[in-house]
């Protein structure tokens, strides 16, 4: 699909683009666009990284595995 763009068509964008936003206001659209990728990625980095550091230790299977005893099972009316 962008292979297909010739440099007119590029040109024409560009101008378009141009017209719409105004030579001031794009290179501020594109400080923010950064500005937003970036926090994105560092998002990201920290969500992985807690994940990996705050990972609960892994509980034996039999404990998980083995039904409650004792009394009967409580109601939530009461």
């Amino acid at each position: 699909m962008l292979a297909d763009l010739s440099i007119w068509h590029i040109l024409i964008l560009v101008a378009v683009i141009t017209l719409l936003f105004g030579t001031k206001r794009i290179p501020e659209i594109g400080k923010s666009i950064g500005k937003g990728i970036q926090e994105f990625k560092r998002g990201l980095q920290d969500v992985t990284n807690t994940d990996e550091a705050s990972a609960p230790p892994a509980s034996p299977p039999e404990q998980r595995l083995l039904p409650p005893t004792g009394a009967a099972p409580k109601r939530l009316s009461e």
